[in-house]
């Protein structure tokens, strides 16, 4: 089969195909013939060489095809469509998928947008929920809500609570299809001051939860937007990850419940119980037509490079999928 890995750490000009035999199951596993695949913050990472999460040379974390074997220990049936979260792997041919963290992708949805679902709406909905502990009552801020995990987070928040939802994003395009999402207000953090006005909007309050994929260069700007006993999830450092001159008193002041987040390097365990809540809860929305998958553009597997790219230059409005076999 053919699968694509980082020739040595660096730019996307390392991105190159190789060949590999198919993946041999274990007990409780599928071999899925991937149909499609998405881009994720996590795979740039590794190919730079940044993170050591994956134990396969092969890039790729999500993806959606078909069940061709099933191994003893699972009860889904060889030509079921299928979508999840794999340990590496993703962008190649065919790949393995834990039987307990499969999700059937529903007859409505094509490959490519069940690709877009699990990474994404599975971290939207670790974040909100088991982290960030989202109620009816709270105001929630999302930031990057044009991007995959914005996308899904918005969504969920709007479908799933009553929470009111703010988001901030670079473009009026961006803006725009977020609140057609369901946020209530939208912030272009490049022309307004995103801090004032979450606190024009929360009557000086501040919200109850923060979504934050940018880390440093946000840090002071978020603490002013958080309430009192507010919830800060960290998911990312787009602004960078060190904060210079911290002033830990303003952390106790406000009494800020601080948590970070990681969602690739977690556990099989954890990874099946999200899943399976996530099932339980979350898809029946996308059956009724409540939520969406969010997809930006399509590649070719050959165009793996573009791809990359596209998610580095911060254009994308969604996910960002490649297609590997038709």
């Amino acid at each position: 089969m053919k699968a694509i890995v980082v020739n040595q750490p660096g730019g996307v000009e390392q991105l190159q195909f190789r060949d590999f035999p198919k993946p041999k199951l274990q007990v409780g596993e599928l071999l899925i013939k991937v149909k499609a695949s998405a881009i994720n913050r996590s795979d740039i990472i590794a190919r730079e060489g940044k993170s050591n999460y994956l134990k396969t040379p092969i890039l790729g974390i999500e993806v959606s095809g078909e069940v061709v074997e099933a191994a003893s220990g699972t009860n889904i049936e060889v030509g079921t469509r299928v979508m999840g979260l794999v340990n590496g792997g993703g962008y190649a041919e065919y790949v393995v998928l834990p039987a307990d963290r499969a999700i059937k992708i529903p007859d409505s949805l094509s490959f490519e947008e069940g690709a877009a679902i699990p990474e994404v709406f599975l971290t939207a909905y670790q974040t909100l929920f088991w982290l960030g502990e989202l109620t009816h009552q709270d105001t929630v801020l999302i930031h990057a809500g044009g991007s995959g995990v914005g996308t899904a987070a918005i969504q969920l928040a709007k479908q799933m609570t009553q929470a009111k939802i703010i988001t901030t994003a670079g473009s009026q395009d961006k803006l725009d299809f977020c609140r057609s999402l369901g946020a209530d207000i939208c912030i272009n953090y490049k022309e307004q001051s995103f801090e004032e006005e979450v606190l024009k909007s929360t009557n000086n309050q501040g919200v109850d939860v923060i979504l934050d994929f940018i880390g440093a260069s946000y840090w002071e700007r978020n603490l002013k937007s958080l309430k009192t006993d507010g919830r800060w999830i960290m998911i990312g450092i787009l602004g960078g990850a060190e904060v210079n001159k911290m002033n830990i008193i303003e952390l106790l002041q406000k009494r800020v419940q601080l948590k970070a987040t990681l969602l690739t390097p977690r556990s099989d365990e954890y990874k099946k119980e999200l899943t399976k809540e996530f099932v339980q809860k979350a898809m029946p929305l996308f059956n009724q037509n409540k939520m969406k998958a969010v997809v930006d553009q399509i590649f070719r597997f050959e165009d793996i490079q573009n791809a990359h790219k596209r998610m580095e230059a911060n254009k994308n409005l969604g996910k960002i999928i490649i297609r590997v076999n038709k």
